[in-house]
């Protein structure tokens, strides 16, 4: 599996911050500092595993931005007493992601540092497409499998799917946006006739299954690899007592038709595949992979699996599920803007709405735990609030008002246009919400993009795989309370006055990365930002 690194020069990212400090109080050589090394030299038994702490707190933040706690400085130095060669050596951290160090100090809580933060937000604002992609794109396949979707005998509709099966489409779904952003090209199987009933379904929650024509199938392979198991010289006679096993045989084999088409489609090497199943199905799931193994596949093959939907006091198909959502949403919208809520564009924006609500209830959990919905009827869904999925669509269509406000202004020619951010003076962003976005959000967003393909890369030896699919919901409504929290207490346009401009102009370009980042991580997800809500 090939890489190709970013060309640019490289953004400021935690991960490099953290590692090239924590050599640093090791007392490695310098050049082991580099951004690359991943904590090079042998740890000590008595060392303790992390040596430095990311803050992400606003109180904290107010003084200081990483913290090396007492407890470190006590295992690795005398009495805790930091030795100046290597509080130098701190200061004066560099290579390529290291974050500009502006000044630290030991204090009672450890020692702390405070990064120069006109330097970062000059360079993370005049060059935000470095922090809105993956670090580096790879250049292999992966084949996502979604048991749910193979025939059973039959296809399945969204009036027989279970909120459970549901939930691993979509798990699926975006887990192959997060790894095509990072380079990696994906075969989702199996692939479906166009048309049906469960495509249509999908479709309204912005899944785009692939699709064959209805004439299109595997018939031929499917009959082969039927042939080679019936003269396997390892079957045993079939008794009357194991015509329902032969039955699950030959959905196995429909399966294992299905994804050797996938991996022969595939242009480039196959980095793996990928099961992405439920509970229930993972044991039924292996016996299809140990089948696939023994017909000679050599593909890595992983399982995803998926913890139950629960909703208590009701039973509810996909189907059911969906148009409950749409109702809730439908009438909490009606509530707050009155009859204005007709016609095809509230049709949309409730749809984007009703499958944002869906897609962050389901995705927002860890993809192994269980998931208990609310489904009772009376039970509202709010246009606002911190709820999920609806919270950051809200707080989204804010920065589109906002800009849509800022652009008309400069038509009317109160405002200039904003200048290149090399002639803004960054000193001005010095309201502690300006920060704290910047420093927990923009800046670790390529991280976060970057941990699905290298949990991949990493695997290990398990059958299972743990992607941490629920990180880019959570991460979107951590930054929505802190992005309202600032909203609402600055006043982004202000007055058109020529000396307040560099101000406006520093917090527009900060706004402008954060529409950026916010568009770039509903794309995961398959949603797409509205203009109002």
């Amino acid at each position: 599996m090939s890489v190709m690194e970013n060309t640019e020069e490289s953004p400021f990212r935690i991960s490099s911050t953290v590692q090239a400090l924590s050599s640093i109080l090791r007392g490695e050589p310098e050049s082991s500092c580099d951004a690359e090394c991943l904590y090079a030299g042998q740890r000590s038994a008595s060392e303790p595993e992390k040596l430095w702490f990311k803050e992400s707190s606003a109180k904290n933040l107010r003084n200081r931005d990483f913290l090396s706690p007492t407890m470190v400085l006590t295992t690795l130095f005398t009495d805790g007493k930091v030795p100046p060669y290597v509080m130098d050596r701190v200061l004066s951290a560099h290579g390529g992601g290291v974050l500009p160090i502006a000044d630290g100090e030991v204090i009672e809580e450890g020692l702390r540092l405070r990064i120069d933060r006109v330097t970062t937000f000059r360079d993370v604002l005049c060059g935000t497409s470095k922090y809105v992609q993956p670090s580096c794109k790879k250049q292999a396949s992966v084949v996502l499998n979604c048991p749910t979707m193979h025939p059973r005998p039959d296809i399945p509709t969204p009036d027989t799917m279970t909120l459970g099966q549901l939930r691993t489409i979509l798990v699926a779904d975006h887990l192959g946006a997060l790894l095509q952003k990072h380079g990696y090209s994906v075969s989702y199987c199996p692939v479906l006739p166009e048309g049906c009933e469960i495509i249509v379904f999908l479709k309204s929650l912005g899944v785009d299954w692939p699709t064959v024509p209805v004439s299109s199938t595997n018939g031929q392979r499917e009959e082969e690899l039927w042939e080679a198991l019936l003269n396997s010289p390892y079957r045993e006679e079939e008794t009357e007592t194991e015509k329902a096993k032969s039955r699950m045989q030959r959905d196995s084999v429909f399966q294992l038709a299905q994804l050797q088409s996938a991996v022969l489609g595939c242009q480039v090497p196959v980095a793996a595949v990928i099961h992405v199943t439920s509970c229930q199905d993972e044991f039924r799931q292996q016996q299809m992979a140990t089948l696939w193994r023994a017909g000679g596949a050599t593909f890595t093959q992983k399982q995803l699996v998926c913890g139950p939907v629960k909703t208590p006091g009701a039973l509810l198909s996909a189907a059911q599920y969906l148009q409950l959502r749409r109702v809730q949403m439908k009438e909490a919208s009606e509530m707050k803007y009155g009859e204005q809520v007709e016609g095809q564009n509230w049709d949309d924006i409730i749809r984007v709405m009703t499958s944002a609500t869906v897609r962050f209830e389901l995705l927002s959990t860890a993809h192994t735990s269980p998931v208990t919905l609310d489904v009772q009827r009376e039970g509202s869904v709010s246009t606002k609030g911190p709820r999920g999925g609806v919270f950051v669509m809200y707080n989204c269509a804010r920065l589109h008002t906002l800009f849509n406000s800022y652009e008309r202004a400069v038509e009317q020619g109160l405002y200039p246009e904003i200048p290149d951010g090399s002639q803004l003076d960054f000193s001005a962003l010095k309201e502690e919400g300006e920060w704290l976005l910047l420093f927990n959000y923009i800046i670790p967003f390529s991280e976060l993009l970057d941990q699905s393909g290298q949990a991949l890369e990493r695997g290990g030896e398990g059958v299972r795989a743990s992607l941490r699919t629920e990180q880019v919901c959570k991460f979107l409504v951590s930054l929505s309370k802190d992005f309202s929290s600032y909203y609402n207490r600055v006043h982004v346009l202000g007055e058109p006055m020529p000396h307040l401009f560099n101000q406006m102009f520093c917090r527009l370009q900060l706004l402008r990365a954060l529409r950026e980042l916010y568009h770039r991580a509903l794309d995961t997800l398959h949603l797409p930002p509205i203009p109002q809500l």
